[in-house]
Formats: structure tokens, sequence, C-alpha cells
């Protein structure tokens, strides 16, 4: 690997938060230029966050992502400028719509307009970080008037935008510093890419400026037989539950494969789900096998353009979180 190659890990569920603390550091040690915590059920991700910079010093620490509908906006500015203070200087912000089916059941709001809400949540956000307080007559958002009663460290914290699709990628590419793509094929980067420069050629901005970095779920294993099993379970929920990735992972090349997953998932058939997943599905969109197989895929993502490769470990245990971190090292 050559040693200007960037890598990063991501987190999302499994682990306690003293236990994403450990392995932060760990990553942090083995040259990892990045951290991501995912929030969803996995614990409140700015106080984690806010636990890693304590317990490091050079690993940059990022939200993957945070949902522009469960927080307010302020609440989010407040919260990077925060972890940012914390960390010298290390936060990225990633930020998403998330999903109805999410937001609407489980936290009891209603998911509407997303892009302008996401639009408007960044507006925000840069703004109330630059000068420290911010009026906003947005799209979908209205603030009067909202104050920092501190001095952020930074005042402009780089901000990542969730995207899987062509219109959200160009957006990204009009209003974000990078696209944080997940679940990739190895054509995965280079359509992103071709997205992001349009839409940052219609705002005038340089595309090659704009990060591409993407969430890889990944199992190491000693066998590849092992680390698919591992993986299965995950797109059966992606591929069951979320339109959205459904259709990624159809768009991925496999669409009898995930009609067969959503039938099964719909009729409440977990385990039909997961045996209809295909092996060249877990191998299309993730990375899967011994340690000198997972590290050649990475190098294959890094072939086809991704720029920041995120491993993110598929595992319960720190123990199997760890193994994966070090056998995927830069």
């Amino acid at each position: 690997m050559p040693a200007h190659a960037r890598l990063a890990v991501g987190f999302s569920r499994g682990l306690a938060p003293s236990d994403v603390v450990e392995c932060v550091k760990l990553a942090e040690d083995l040259g990892y230029e990045s951290a991501w915590m995912a929030e969803g059920h996995a614990g409140d991700q700015f106080a984690i966050l806010g636990a890693c910079a304590s317990a490091t010093t050079r690993i940059r620490l990022g939200t993957s992502i945070t949902s522009v509908f469960v927080r307010s906006a302020p609440t989010i500015a407040m919260a990077a400028a925060t972890v940012d203070h914390l960390s010298g200087g290390r936060f990225i912000l990633g930020l998403g719509t998330s999903h109805r089916e999410q937001v609407e059941p489980e936290h009891g709001l209603a998911f509407d307009r997303p892009t302008d809400r996401l639009r408007d949540t960044l507006e925000i956000v840069r703004a109330l970080i630059a000068e420290g307080v911010v009026s906003h007559r947005g799209r979908v958002l209205r603030i009067e008037r909202f104050d920092l009663w501190f001095t952020p460290l930074r005042r402009e914290i780089p901000i990542y935008v969730a995207g899987l699709f062509p219109t959200m990628l160009g957006v990204c590419g009009e209003i974000a510093d990078g696209a944080l793509l997940t679940w990739p094929s190895l054509d995965a980067p280079g359509r992103a890419a071709l997205h992001v420069s349009r839409g940052a050629q219609r705002a005038g901005r340089d595309p090659a400026r704009i990060d591409i970095a993407s969430l890889i779920p990944c199992a190491v294993a000693a066998s590849r037989r092992e680390a698919l099993q591992i993986l299965r379970p995950g797109i059966a929920l992606y591929a069951g539950f979320f339109p959205r990735y459904n259709r990624l992972l159809a768009e991925s090349g496999f669409p009898e494969a995930v009609r067969a997953i959503k039938a099964a998932w719909d009729r409440g058939d977990r385990a039909a789900a997961e045996q209809a997943v295909p092996d060249g599905l877990i191998d299309a969109v993730a990375i899967a096998g011994a340690p000198d197989e997972c590290r050649d895929r990475i190098e294959r993502y890094r072939r086809a353009g991704l720029r920041l490769p995120i491993v993110s470990p598929r595992g319960d245990t720190k123990r199997s979180v760890m193994d994966t971190i070090r056998a995927c090292a830069p």
C-alpha cells in the first residue's frame, strides 16, 4: 500500500461507546486518517466522538451521518463546533437526510422536503460557525436569531454530504466539501465523481476540491465463506427495509436477487431474506475475506477512483472489530 494512501474506519453498531473509543485509539496508532461514527441506534455520535477527541491527538473524527431531521440546525452546529474544539480542529461533519422509514415511525417527525432541509441546514451550520450568530429564511427552515455563547476553534468546518444517486451527488458538488457514499460497487466512485463534478460546475466550484469518500462494510475472517456469512444479514436488512438501499443494491447488478430479498423480508421471513443474498452481491458492494483479500479489495476501490475508503467493520465484539482494523491497516 503506498505511503500516501488514505484510509479511514467507520462504526455503526454492536459496540459500547467505550469500546468505540478504544477502537479509535487503535486506528490512530495504526495510521488511519479518520474515524467516523454513525448514529441511528448506535449511541449519541457527538458524545462518542467527544470522548474519542479526548483520547486521541491526530486522527480526524467525523459523523456518518448526522440526520438533518432529528436535530435542529443550530443544535447540529453547536455539536460540531464542540467536538471540533475538543479535538483541536479535527472534526468533519457528515450530513444526510436519513430515511422516511426511520424519521417518521422512530422519531415521530414528518419526512418532508429532505433535500431542501439539507440545503438549509448546511447553510445555517456554516453561517453560525463562521459568524457566531445566524438568522435564516430558507426553503423550509426559519431561524429568527441564534447566537453561540462560545467562540468556535475554527470558523470553517468541513462538511460532507451523503449521496447515492445523481441528484444528491450533484447537490454534494454544489455545496459540500465531500461526498459520502456507502455499499459501493467498483463502478460507484467513477459515477459519483461525474455527478459531483457536474454539480460543482453548476455552482462555479472546482470539482477537484470535493472529496469522494465511501463507507465500505467489511468482514475479515479466516475464510472467505465465514466473512460472507457475517455480511449477509446486513445486506438483507438494507435491501429488505430501506427503499433507497434496495434500489442501490439492485442497480449494483443484482435486481432479481434484491427482489427476492425484499419479498422474503416483506413476508417477515428474515432467514429466507438472508439466504436470498448471493455471494456475488456481497462481493460487489463490500469487503469480505481473509486479511490479504480485504487489503486487495481496498486497493481495487482506490484504483476505481475512491479517494477515501472508510472500512466499516461488521462485528459485534470489540475484539472482532479491532482484528478488522489491524487486518486492513495502512
